[in-house]
């Protein structure tokens, strides 16, 4: 979405300032591995960062029933390095469109994560993503294996950009998520200033 930046909310801005806003942009549509990765490396730290040793209505709560809290968002991340990302990749390379992948269980870190603590699952999503990351670049992509393509289940044919760029996004869908649970848990705190805030009208961008 582009913002209108003449609204009366906003103000008006300098023709200059809003020029400046498109200097440098790539086309939205391009993958590059590198800034992909520069933003999968960075998840784990910013979660590390964000969350250990916060009191538990931080962590522990959710937005109301069958929601997420903190806790389940991380647990879920973990999933995804195990059972997803790096086994896609690998399939794709090794059986192309002829292999689907297998279903990706979004509630599995239910029951996995259960008798974690938080502090045990930010270590695991630690180790997991940095041994994925190093796996990935060890196989030294070029753009002809960019290209390649797999069979999603539901999706059908994905390629191996799109699968790395999802990896991404995903990350930032639930760290999206992740600002939005906490957040809710002052919903009623804020008082009238919730009319400004806008984490606490978002709803539906990050659903489990």
């Amino acid at each position: 979405m582009i913002r209108n930046f003449h609204s009366p909310a906003l103000g008006r801005l300098s023709p200059t300032r809003q020029a400046c806003i498109y200097v440098g942009m790539a086309n939205l549509t391009e993958f590059s591995l590198a800034e992909a990765i520069a933003v999968l490396t960075r998840t784990p730290p910013t979660l590390n960062a964000l969350l250990r040793g916060l009191p538990n209505i931080w962590v522990r709560c959710n937005e109301g029933k069958d929601t997420w809290s903190a806790f389940d968002i991380v647990g879920h991340l973990i999933v995804g390095e195990r059972t997803d990302w790096m086994p896609r990749v690998r399939i794709v390379l090794e059986d192309g469109e002829a292999r689907s992948f297998e279903p990706f269980d979004r509630f599995a870190q239910v029951k996995e994560s259960h008798d974690k603590s938080l502090e045990q699952l930010l270590d695991d999503f630690a180790h997991l993503r940095k041994e994925n990351l190093v796996a990935l670049q060890a196989l030294n992509l070029g753009p002809e294996d960019l290209t390649r393509r797999g069979r999603h289940p539901a999706l059908g044919v994905v390629t191996l950009s799109e699968l790395l760029a999802t990896w991404a996004v995903h990350d930032l869908t639930h760290v999206h998520q992740l600002s939005r649970v906490m957040a809710h848990q002052y919903c009623d705190a804020v008082g009238p200033w919730s009319a400004y805030l806008g984490v606490l009208q978002c709803a539906g961008h990050s659903a489990p």
